[in-house]
């Protein structure tokens, strides 16, 4: 038996009251808003972008075996009359309305998760444990925009059993109008920590944006939050005031739901002890770190609370993996040896920053090996921004961090701040930057590369992995 289509045409027309030309399909197979990767047989949303407009590619994407283009109603006649077009006034609010159509027709539970550090790893491990017990659609990638949250739920199929789906922020007011499209049964903050300060009077407005997830929530749903984070209380008020009386908590808070009872932090993984809303649980959690462990917490609340099996979901957990740039680790073949490296290049603000150093610190070196940590620039912090990137100098010190190479002129603040036995380097590039490090390692090192995207160290991820290639990093703790 064929597999159902993931849109008829006609379902998408209705959906988004389009106007077709040319010779549709019937059915489309996926959504795509990239001409670039777009696969055969799926549909091209034409959105115009910060930079680019997406008209500009409907030719290059229907020749590339599109099976339709959606392009708005004022641009139409850029296309060739007989072109596999759906004609909307708006194509993002288009989009938007394939969304909310395809929210309407799920009879799955649905996760939503947010937080101002966690999210994505989150995510994924909700993927994992979902995904074990029956069919699961997530977000992928860091999708969780004005635009990476509709073209997730659009691409939701109708007979999945879990949808998960991530939203972020960096103003107020971006939460809301996303969580309303994804309507879910179960809502997480992972937690509310000092981040995009830029755009906010203090980490109290942060929380009130990311409490506007609760403005979504299905009627009879949940909201999970962290007990034990200072802004737990505020939170809390704010669910109840929105009429949610399920409010499950996670943490190692005595009066948590999710309590952690015991943790035992390992180079790789760590074996964890916890009561998860009453029954007892031991699991092998193959993200290494605290922080990891605490919010494997809320996604086995979720998992209890969407009424799927708690065991297997602690099975899962240890084949859970981080997302790219967000903690994945790669062994390096380099000369007399190996060394190890952690990518947690995708993004970066004080709170992971202190996490990621603190993964790093637990970090297992070889021989004669040093715990390296290469850092980027974290943007967006307003005008506490030198005194947060200063303030790294603790948790270096603290997590027996033996060399640092520092990025961009915000990284300056720690680079002055460390003892010369622990300066690496110091650029204002990554490029400039790249040939400090790679000369630098050795076997038994672990090194540690993060910063803000816009600081770009994926370049330096990449040196590394040209320079010394290697093989993903395994672990064999067993709990």
């Amino acid at each position: 038996m064929s597999e159902q289509p993931l849109w008829t045409a006609d379902a998408m027309a209705a959906a988004m009251r389009a106007e077709p030309r040319g010779a549709l399909p019937a059915a489309v197979s996926g959504i795509s808003i990239d001409s670039r990767t777009i696969a055969p047989g799926e549909a091209y949303f034409a959105i115009k972008g910060d930079v680019h407009d997406g008209h500009a590619f409907v030719d290059a994407a229907l020749k590339a075996g599109a099976a339709l283009a959606v392009v708005e109603a004022a641009q139409r006649d850029k296309f060739a009359p007989d072109a596999r077009l759906l004609i909307v006034s708006d194509v993002l609010e288009g989009l938007r309305d394939l969304a909310r159509a395809s929210r309407q027709r799920l009879s799955a539970q649905v996760i939503a998760v947010t937080g101002s550090v966690g999210k994505t790893s989150t995510k994924e491990a909700l993927r994992s444990v979902f995904g074990a017990q029956g069919k699961t659609h997530a977000s992928v990638a860091s999708f969780n925009n004005h635009w990476g949250v509709p073209l997730s739920l659009a691409r939701c199929p109708a007979d999945v059993h879990f949808a998960i789906f991530e939203i972020g922020m960096n103003h107020a007011g971006e939460i809301a109008p996303l969580v309303k499209m994804v309507r879910p049964h179960v809502a997480i903050i992972t937690t509310v920590e000092p981040v995009h300060l830029e755009f906010f009077s203090g980490v109290e407005a942060i929380a009130d944006a990311k409490a506007e997830i609760f403005e979504g929530v299905e009627p009879g749903g949940a909201v999970v939050l962290n007990r034990d984070n200072a802004q737990f209380a505020r939170l809390q008020k704010r669910a109840k005031k929105l009429g949610i009386a399920k409010i499950v908590t996670f943490g190692a808070d005595k009066k948590a739901d999710a309590r952690l009872l015991d943790l035992a932090l390992h180079p790789t993984c760590s074996a964890v002890y916890a009561k998860i809303l009453g029954q007892d649980l031991t699991y092998k959690l193959a993200m290494p770190g605290r922080h990891m462990a605490m919010n494997s917490l809320a996604v086995l609340a979720a998992v209890s609370l969407a009424g799927a099996d708690l065991a297997l979901a602690g099975l899962a957990l240890s084949q859970a993996q981080p997302a790219a740039g967000r903690g994945v680790r790669e062994v390096l073949t380099v000369p007399n040896g190996e060394a190890t490296l952690i990518d947690e290049s995708y993004n970066a603000n004080p709170a992971s920053m202190a996490a990621a150093l603190n993964v790093l610190g637990q970090a297992g070196v070889g021989g004669q090996g040093r715990r390296i940590a290469v850092l980027g620039d974290m943007l967006e912090l307003g005008p506490t921004s030198a005194e947060l990137h200063r303030g790294l100098a603790d948790a270096v010190q603290a997590n027996g961090i033996d060399m640092i190479f520092c990025c961009g002129p915000l990284m300056r603040n720690l680079w002055d701040a460390l003892s010369s036995g622990r300066r690496g380097g110091y650029a204002e590039g990554s490029a400039a930057l790249e040939s400090q490090v790679t000369a630098a390692i050795r076997a038994g090192d672990v090194i540690m590369v993060k910063g803000s995207l816009g600081s770009r160290m994926k370049v330096i991820v990449t040196a590394l992995e040209k320079r010394f290639p290697g093989n993903a990093a395994h672990d064999d703790v067993a709990v």
